[in-house]
């Protein structure tokens, strides 16, 4: 018998995506450590060349499709139209077959042109067929990921936010269950190359995409109200009107994420040629500009799985509130949306950039210049997470001129800053590396502020109780700041031991935390920024139902 899944409210999709997403980061970041234990240095060079040339593509082949999907199911849902959201589906699937294939097809064929555009003339690490080797086989996942992407943006244009989720997990725990029982079988059991362990980790976006696509197909079947097989009276709407609504709403997220994995293309090719034009030893090139875009990210993921679990549950509504011309719930929804996200983001940010040198240590093992790029690196998190959010409310109110203009105005202003904060940096005797960060900060900080200026210009937004709230947060911000360095003069902690990094973080983490907390709660910033309703729900929920924080009147 089949099933109705779960629809879920704004702050409840934002919740339920977001844990979701953090667990699955969480456990991208554990992985790490046995993975990274298990590979030299060419061969976590390696893996990160692979890794950021795969991100590229595939946010050329399936980047804007998945949410323009979601966005247009939400649309014809808010109208009624259910047929026609059905046949979006369809089309949309059917255009991704073309492009994912091409992507595939050409990254396939020129692998080896790629890789020496990243490599340029660096001499004494990876070869060039070693890195065109792993690019054919990341290449591969291209053939599957975008359609279960897609897929999962079905589910969310209906607001079932829960099995989009649950796939992720899926997704992720197979991925990395493959990437260490591979890399492990091909070191110690066979004795095989470090290029081949490489080349099956990478493989394993294939695989894991597939178990995930396999899970969500098998639950939509499952639903009679949004089976993609049910029929339904044909709606008067053309496939061609489809079309271009697809592709009207899909090109300005393709650009966004294009732009967002060039960041860190431009950041690569101009860390390695810049550092080997300062003779930098081309062991630091190639751990510098693989630790700025490839290892620091992957911690920072904590910080911007914030912004993807919001905007997974935060476009939809958005786009039902303008569907319906409700100009007051798009302005609610947008603030509420910058407050969550910056009232959970910063402590993490600021938090991780304290314990720079302990996480790395975790991670990596204890480096200095990895260190000084966690530390700064992990604010480029948190303004990727504002920029995230605020291009999304723009894209759901199809403002997609300012769009193109803002994205295109941070990513030149970072691609024009690389080299001359990174020479810079080398005469004044500040780290090179670190001028590529700092780039990226101010070009994702002039997106911000072009937005944020032009939702406030054309749609009236007004972020008055936004910038009070985050002012209200200086506090507990500042007693958690003052806490953490506190503890980081009582307990000890040893560089070079796993295990004392782990304990140090462990107490001073949740004291920080609860710190951060319990002030917040006291000044009643929870109820403030995620509602009575909601903060009421999840106490009853931890209590089993024996704490009540707010009467009936005042959840309403």
């Amino acid at each position: 018998m089949k099933k109705s899944l779960k629809r879920s409210s704004f702050v409840e999709g934002t919740l339920i995506a977001t844990i979701a997403i953090v667990f699955t980061k969480i456990l991208g970041m554990l992985y790490v450590i046995p993975f990274y234990g298990m590979l030299d240095g060419k061969g976590t060079a390696l893996y990160g060349y692979a890794y950021s040339i795969y991100i590229v593509f595939l946010d050329i082949s399936s980047a804007g499709l998945p949410i323009a999907i979601s966005k247009i199911i939400s649309e014809y849902s808010a109208l009624g139209k259910n047929e026609a959201k059905v046949r979006s589906y369809k089309i949309g699937r059917n255009i991704m077959v073309l492009i994912a294939f091409a992507v595939w097809l050409f990254l396939f064929i020129f692998a080896r042109q790629v890789a020496h555009v990243m490599l340029g003339n660096l001499e004494g690490g990876n070869t060039l067929s070693d890195v065109a080797l792993a690019i054919r086989s990341v290449s591969f996942a291209i053939l599957i990921v975008p359609f279960l992407s897609v897929t999962k943006g079905y589910l969310q244009g209906h607001k079932i936010i829960n099995i989009p989720s649950y796939s992720q997990v899926i997704e992720q725990i197979v991925r990395i269950a493959v990437i260490l029982l591979g890399t492990y079988f091909v070191l110690n059991v066979i004795g095989g190359k470090v290029t081949t362990a490489v080349c099956i980790s990478v493989f394993a976006a294939f695989l894991a995409g597939l178990v995930a696509y396999i899970y969500i197909r098998i639950k939509i079947h499952q639903d009679k109200s949004i089976d993609i097989n049910k029929k339904y009276e044909k709606d008067d709407v053309s496939n061609k009107e489809i079309v271009k609504k697809i592709f009207s709403y899909a090109i300005p997220f393709i650009i966004i994420n294009i732009v967002g994995s060039i960041y860190n293309f431009i950041d690569l090719t101009l860390l390695v040629r810049t550092m080997d034009y300062l003779k930098i030893s081309p062991d630091l090139v190639e751990f510098a500009s693989t630790s700025v875009t490839t290892w620091a990210p992957k911690i920072n993921m904590i910080v911007t799985s914030v912004a993807m679990g919001m905007s997974t549950s935060f476009i939809p509504t958005m786009v039902t509130a303008y569907t319906l011309k409700n100009w007051q719930e798009v302005n609610n929804k947008f603030n509420q949306a910058l407050q969550i996200l910056i009232f959970v983001s910063l402590p993490m940010t600021v938090g991780l950039s304290m314990l720079a040198v302990p996480i790395w240590s975790i991670f990596y093992g204890y480096n200095i210049n990895g260190v000084y790029i966690l530390a700064l690196n992990v604010f480029t998190g948190l303004f990727i997470n504002i920029y995230m959010i605020a291009s999304s409310a723009l894209q759901g109110l199809n403002k997609f001129k300012i769009v193109y203009v803002s994205t295109i105005s941070g990513f030149v202003t970072n691609a024009l800053l690389d080299v001359p904060l990174m020479v810079l940096y080398s005469k004044i005797g500040i780290p090179v590396y670190l001028g590529a960060v700092t780039a990226s900060i101010i070009g994702y900080s002039l997106s911000i502020m072009i937005t944020l200026l032009s939702l406030r210009k054309q749609c009236n937004m007004r972020y008055g109780k936004t910038w009070r709230t985050v002012c209200k947060m200086v506090v507990p911000m500042l007693l958690m700041m003052l806490t953490v360095f506190g503890l980081s003069k009582i307990v000890p902690l040893n560089y070079y031991s796993r295990l004392s990094c782990i304990v140090y973080v462990a107490i001073v983490s949740i004291v920080g935390g609860l710190v951060y907390a319990l002030v917040a709660a006291k000044m009643k910033l929870f109820s403030e920024t995620f509602g009575k309703p909601m903060v009421s729900r999840i106490v009853r929920k931890v209590t089993f139902g024996k704490v009540n924080l707010y009467n009936e009147e005042e959840t309403e």
